[in-house]
This record gives C-alpha cells, sequence and structure tokens, in this order.
C-alpha cells in the first residue's frame, strides 16, 4: 500500500519512522505546508517523497497528523478520493472532526487518536517506537466501511498499539481529563512564575518536580489552542473540578486543618496505584 503522511511534524514525522518497518506498505510520501519543514523531514530520512496536497487523492492511505482545525479543512477537501482510499486521522479531538468530515468520504474516514506524544514538535522532534505499546482509541468505527476498518486496525495492530473502541463523545470527555486539562494548568503554571519580577530567581531553584509539571507548556501554541477551542465544553468541566480540589486544599491549608491536608495528599497518592 502507498502512504502519506500529512504533517510531518512529532507526531507523523514518528509514524513515518514506524510505517518504514512494515512489510506491506510500499511507499510513504510526505505532505507539510511549511517549506523548512519539508526540507528538514528530508534530510532526517522521514520521508523520501514530497507531495502537494492536490497529489494526495491518489495514495491508499492518508494520515492527517495536523492540528485539528487544519483535520477539518482538509477533510473538506477530500471528497474526492478513491472510492477504496483510506483517510485516518491523529487528533486529540474526535468529536468535532466527525460532526464535520463529508458525508461523501465518511465511509473512506477513521478516527484515531493514539494517546502518544512528547512536548516538543516539528520533524526535529520525530523518534522511533513513539507508538509501540501505547493505547490508540478508534472512535464510531461502525460508520467508517469495512475494508477501511481493517486496514486502519491492521495497521495500529503492527505497530503494536492497545486498541480501545468509544463513541467520540466518550473520548472527547476522558481526553479532556489526562490530556488537555493537564495542558491547560501547565501552561498557567508556567505564566504564574513567569510574570513574578524575579522569575530568573525563581527559575534557578527549578529542579525536578517543576520541570516536569511545566513540561507540558513548552508544546505547540497553534496545535493546543484548536484541541482547547474544539473541547471548550469538556474541559471547561475539567477545570472547574480541578479548581475545587485545588480550592478543598487551600482551605485546610489556611485553616491549618492539616490532618485533612494529609488525607488529601494521601488521597493524591493512590491514583499511581493505578496507573502502576
Amino acid at each position: 500500500m502507498n502512504v502519506v503522511i500529512v504533517g510531518l511534524g512529532l507526531m507523523g514525522g514518528s509514524l513515518a519512522l514506524s510505517l518504514k518497518k512494515l512489510d506491506f506498505i510500499k511507499n510513504i510520501a510526505g505532505c507539510d505546508h511549511n517549506e523548512k519543514h519539508q526540507k528538514e523531514a528530508v534530510s532526517l530520512g522521514l520521508v523520501k517523497t514530497i507531495v502537494d496536497f492536490s497529489e494526495i487523492k491518489d495514495y491508499d492511505i492518508i494520515f492527517l497528523a495536523i492540528p485539528v482545525d487544519g483535520i477539518i479543512a482538509a477533510l473538506k477537501n477530500l471528497t474526492d478520493v478513491k472510492a477504496d482510499a483510506t483517510i485516518i486521522d491523529l487528533g486529540s479531538t474526535k468529536a468535532k472532526i466527525l460532526e464535520e468530515v463529508p458525508k461523501e468520504i465518511r465511509q473512506n474516514f477513521v478516527a484515531a487518536h493514539p494517546m502518544t506524544g512528547t512536548e516538543n514538535f516539528g520533524p526535529s522532534a520525530a523518534i522511533e517506537n513513539l507508538y509501540k505499546n501505547k493505547v490508540v482509541v478508534l472512535c464510531e468505527l461502525e460508520n467508517s466501511g469495512k475494508r477501511q476498518v481493517k486496514v486502519a486496525k491492521e495497521i495500529f495492530k503492527a505497530l503494536e498499539m492497545k486498541k480501545y473502541f468509544m463513541s467520540a463523545q466518550d473520548h472527547d470527555r476522558r481526553a479532556a481529563f489526562i490530556s488537555h486539562m493537564p495542558h491547560a494548568i501547565s501552561y498557567s503554571l508556567a505564566n504564574t512564575v513567569m510574570n513574578q519580577e524575579n522569575k530568573n530567581d525563581i527559575l534557578a531553584l527549578a529542579a525536578g518536580g517543576f520541570r516536569d509539571m511545566s513540561r507540558l507548556a513548552k508544546s505547540s501554541a497553534n496545535m493546543w489552542e484548536d484541541i482547547f477551542r474544539q473541547n471548550k465544553t469538556n474541559l471547561l468541566e475539567a477545570i472547574e473540578l480541578f479548581e475545587k480540589e485545588l480550592h478543598l486544599l487551600k482551605k485546610n491549608i489556611q485553616t491549618e486543618n492539616w490532618k485533612e491536608v494529609h488525607k488529601n495528599i494521601e488521597a493524591g497518592n493512590r491514583l499511581h496505584d493505578i496507573l502502576n
């Protein structure tokens, strides 16, 4: 099968590196509106060929590894793909994308979200095995074509990913808690420190804890603005619930109710009993 990856940053570039290892993938081309990214992707060996967007309709499999607003725009310009083509998006939101996908190509489309990534972006951020042993969420496959579902499952299985199936609405609410809200908190944490007059003195003391919590604040503003916009309702719910927890901790500290502070910390400790 001939594959084209639209978007050659972290997700698209890493995908190219992984797909190269699959014997049923014949050729991998890249498409990116950023000329610097095009040259960088070729020089790094992510792809051999760069094609214009107008040429991607001839490929068997089209991956959309671009910001979520861009995915919607791209889908509206892919209504004349081959009848058996498979279009797979890698967006972090699903409901809005599925609402907007043109009816003419709904059967060609597979909505997917690989739950992986780093805070880095651009072709140089691409890493091998980014997808290996990670979760991929596939949404509302009952509306995708049988061939397209088979192709998507075959690829994600070959990438050694763990497949989960759910509605777009369930995905977006869950993603708000474990991905979108943490990014919002990280940006806010970074801005809290950066708005202090003596920020350089504060940051001189930064160690593992602050670096871990602020790491996500390095993530692309273009990509995350789109995600926050598309998943606004779920994100706001998650932020409000987080604010309640933070307010409770703040109140117990203010009133020197250290027993409740201790209980709050211990309750948070239990998260990693599940994650581990």
